[in-house]
């Protein structure tokens, strides 16, 4: 059982010091836009990186690379955790799962619509992505840091919710946020997905064999108009979760390709990939712009979306479950402290700022974007610990 559970442990452990470092992240992206060297922040991450020409394909920004090709590698790390939790983890049943899933299809629904309140018919109105996301990293290092102030399956249902969330997350991106679709180019990542497949069920576990076929699914995917972060959750399928022997028992040793790809790239996604996504996405001008930013259409969609709809969303999807006996509550846990894992699910910043560059791109509601979810992280985060606290 220690096995197990070894990789959620590990998880928790690197939330408190991986979500600080976000925060320095995010905090250095800010202070360098709002400095005399303004430009060089945007010239540094639009300058290109080559590596190699394919018809162009692999010349690219380093804002590509990062968001494109890093953030696969985060996607592929939330594919696994979707795989674990799914068979052995808080969503392996249904009686398990169905509390964490109502919240977050409660998380998902109520904030996008309050969203669209603000801006239907507008400008803004392809964001309505945006406040749907939890920051999993974010929200649970925010937990990790009250320590034993909050109870234990407390913290195991908002990881829980906030997997859940990134299925709707992952679901949402693939079917709303894609371009034009090239058909060609998607039946080759249909080929190199049937290989992957065939990998796992002919028994290969060697890691570098999935690696090799999972860059040219991200490369399909990069031409066919999916985006291409989606392959990483792909790939996260087809690694076999058994361990070598021949006992139908899943999960049950370390040796387990999925768990040694899950316990290596955590440390890498916290204290490389999401930080340096943080640098690259987080910078904002904070002068009178955006103050005036703050009280826009796309703005006020996110701000009121995560702070107000996000709880709301959650809590009454999570009484609507119980109160119907399609689930029931974790012991040591009431209702004021699903209020407040409710609220620190409106942290949304990582998974928010991804879904913003792919619902505007370059357009000046980026930055209207950005200040929102800047502004609705902070207010959930703090709104969060104050009544976990408070109601200990």
């Amino acid at each position: 059982m220690e096995r197990l559970v070894r990789p959620f442990q590990e998880f928790a452990k690197l939330e408190a010091s991986g979500g600080i470092l976000l925060i320095g992240c995010t905090v250095a992206a800010l202070v360098w836009v709002n400095s005399p060297w303004a430009g060089s922040y945007f010239h540094f991450w639009h300058m290109d990186l080559t590596f190699g020409r394919i018809g162009g394909l692999l010349a690219k920004s380093l804002h590509f690379w990062i968001n494109d090709g890093l953030m696969a590698l985060f996607f592929l790390l939330v594919g696994l955790e979707i795989k674990r939790e799914t068979l052995v983890g808080e969503l392996a049943s249904l009686r398990k799962a169905a509390l964490p899933i109502a919240a977050a299809f409660g998380g998902m629904i109520v904030p996008a619509g309050l969203y669209v309140v603000f801006n239907h018919g507008g400008p803004g109105a392809s964001g309505w992505g945006m406040p749907m996301a939890t920051d999993i990293a974010f929200a649970l290092g925010v937990l990790a840091l009250l320590g034993d102030r909050v109870p234990t399956s407390l913290k195991v249902f908002l990881a829980a919710l906030a997997i859940a969330d990134d299925i709707g997350a992952v679901l949402v991106i693939a079917f709303f946020y894609t371009a034009q679709i090239s058909w060609p180019s998607l039946g080759v990542g249909g080929l190199f997905f049937v290989a992957l497949l065939a990998a796992n069920r002919a028994g290969a576990r060697h890691l570098l064999i999935y690696a090799i076929l999972g860059v040219g699914l991200w490369l399909a995917f990069l031409q066919s108009g999916i985006h291409a972060t989606v392959a990483g959750v792909l790939v996260a399928i087809t690694i076999p979760a058994r361990q070598r022997t021949a006992s139908s028992a899943v999960l049950t040793s370390s040796e387990s390709p999925m768990l040694r790809l899950e316990h290596a790239l955590i440390p890498w996604n916290r204290y490389l990939i999401m930080p340096v996504f943080a640098l690259a996405n987080a910078g904002v001008a904070l002068g009178g712009g955006a103050a005036r930013s703050v009280v826009a259409p796309v703005s006020l969609g996110v701000i009121c979306g995560l702070v107000i709809g996000k709880p709301i969303g959650i809590v009454l999807f999570s009484w609507l479950a119980t109160r119907t006996r399609l689930a029931a509550m974790l012991d040591g846990i009431g209702w004021c402290q699903i209020v407040g894992v409710g609220m620190l699910g409106g942290i949304g910043f990582t998974m928010s700022l991804f879904i913003a560059n792919l619902a505007f791109g370059e357009a000046p509601a980026l930055e209207t974007a950005k200040v929102g979810i800047l502004v609705a992280s902070v207010v959930s985060g703090i709104a969060g610990v104050i009544v976990l606290v408070k109601r200990r």
